[in-house]
C-alpha cells in the first residue's frame, strides 16, 4: 500500500484490517492475519505506530520439520524524506539509525510491514522448546522415534586438531 504523504490528513490516516494491504509479502506462504497502523504527519516527517500479526512458515533448526510461527510485531517507524541521491554517500548521526527515508512523496506501508515481520522471526527456529532434533548417527528425528545408535568414538583425523586446541586453551 502506497500512501503519499502530501494527501495524509491533519488528524492523521487509519490502516485497519489485512485486506487494507493490497499486496501482500513477497513470499505468498507469509499470511498476514491482522493489521492495525496509525499514520501521522509533522511537516514532512512521518509517523507509523501500530501492530500486526502475521503467519509465517520455518523449518525447524533442531529437527528440520515444517511449522509456522506467529509473530506480532508492534510498529514505531519515523520517516524523514530521502535527501541523498543513490550511490552519494553521508555519515549517519545518532538519529538517522533511528529513521528510515521514503522517496519523493510516496511511503509504501506493505514494505514496512514486511520488514517488521521479518525482523520479528526467531533466529533460530524450533518447533518447541522441547525439541530434540535428529540423531547425529543415523540423522533420525528423535522426537518421531527414540534412536537406539551407539556414540561412536571420534574420527581419528580430528585427533590432531583436537589436539591443537587442547595446547591452545592451556
Amino acid at each position: 500500500m502506497i500512501v503519499r504523504v502530501s494527501e495524509i490528513p491533519e488528524q492523521g490516516l487509519e490502516v485497519e484490517g489485512a485486506a487494507s494491504l493490497k499486496r501482500g509479502f513477497a513470499d505468498p506462504s507469509w499470511r498476514l492475519e491482522d493489521l492495525s497502523l496509525r499514520v501521522e504527519k509533522d511537516d514532512d516527517v512521518v509517523f507509523v505506530s501500530g501492530r500486526l500479526v502475521a503467519q509465517v512458515p520455518q523449518v525447524c533448526g533442531r529437527c528440520l520439520e515444517p511449522f509456522e510461527v506467529t509473530v506480532e510485531p508492534v510498529v514505531e517507524a519515523r520517516f524523514v524524506p530521502s535527501s541523498v541521491g543513490a550511490g552519494e554517500e553521508r555519515e549517519l548521526g545518532a538519529d538517522d539509525l533511528e529513521t528510515d527515508g521514503y522517496d519523493g512523496d510516496q511511503l509504501d506501508l506493505g514494505l514496512l510491514v514486511e520488514t517488521e515481520t521479518s525482523l520479528s522471526l526467531p533466529m533460530k527456529p524450533l518447533c518447541r522448546e522441547s525439541c530434540r532434533g535428529l540423531c547425529r548417527i543415523c540423522g533420525g528425528n528423535r522426537n518421531l522415534t527414540p534412536c537406539t545408535c551407539e556414540d561412536s568414538a571420534p574420527d581419528p583425523r580430528w585427533a590432531p586438531l583436537k589436539n591443537l586446541a587442547e595446547r591452545l586453551s592451556r
